[in-house]
C-alpha cells in the first residue's frame, strides 16, 4: 500500500516539475521575441556633438562656428568661409592627468575670406586639438594635452 501511495505521489510530483519546465520554455520564448521587436535604441555619442561658436579675438563681431555631428562629420563656418570635413574626438582614459583629443581633417573648404581676414584653402588638411572641458557649455582648443598652450574658447550654442 506505501508502495503505491509513494507510486502515486511521485507521479504526481514529476507532472509539476514538467509543467514548470514547460511554462519556463515558453517564458523564455516570449522574452526574446518582446526583445527583438523592441524599438528603442541606445546610442551614445561623443559629448562634443553639437554646435559650438569662437568669437575672433581682432573681430569682436565675426563668430566662427564648428557644427560637430554626430556621425563624425564637422561643418565650419567663418565669415564668408565654410569648410566641411570629418572629425575624431578620442576621450580621455585618464581623466585628471590627460586632456581628450580631437583629430580634424577638412574635405572641402569654399576658399572664401574668414573671420580673421585670410582667404586660404584648407582643403585636405588635419588638424590636432587637445580639448579643455571648463564647464558642458564652455571648452578650449589647447595645443598640447597638458592644457598649458590653449588658443581658442568655444561655446556651445547648440546641443
Amino acid at each position: 500500500m506505501k508502495k503505491t501511495y509513494l507510486t502515486i505521489f511521485l507521479i504526481l510530483c514529476s507532472s509539476v516539475v514538467m509543467a514548470n519546465e514547460n511554462k519556463a520554455v515558453v517564458a523564455t520564448e516570449e522574452m526574446d521575441r518582446v526583445e527583438d521587436s523592441n524599438p528603442i535604441r541606445i546610442v551614445t555619442r561623443p559629448e562634443i556633438v553639437g554646435l559650438w561658436g569662437m568669437q575672433i579675438a581682432n573681430n569682436k563681431k565675426c563668430i566662427e562656428y564648428y557644427n560637430f555631428k554626430s556621425n563624425n562629420n564637422v561643418v565650419i563656418k567663418s565669415g564668408q568661409e565654410w569648410s566641411s570635413g570629418i572629425y575624431d574626438y578620442q576621450s580621455s582614459q585618464e581623466e585628471r592627468s590627460a586632456l581628450p583629443a580631437l583629430i580634424l581633417q577638412v574635405k572641402y573648404d569654399n576658399n572664401e575670406v574668414d573671420c580673421s581676414g585670410y582667404n586660404e584653402d584648407q582643403t585636405g588638411e588635419i588638424s590636432q586639438y587637445f580639448v579643455q572641458w571648463k564647464n558642458p557649455s564652455t571648452i578650449n582648443f589647447c595645443s598640447s594635452e597638458k592644457a598649458d598652450q590653449c588658443f581658442a574658447t568655444l561655446r556651445r550654442i547648440l546641443p
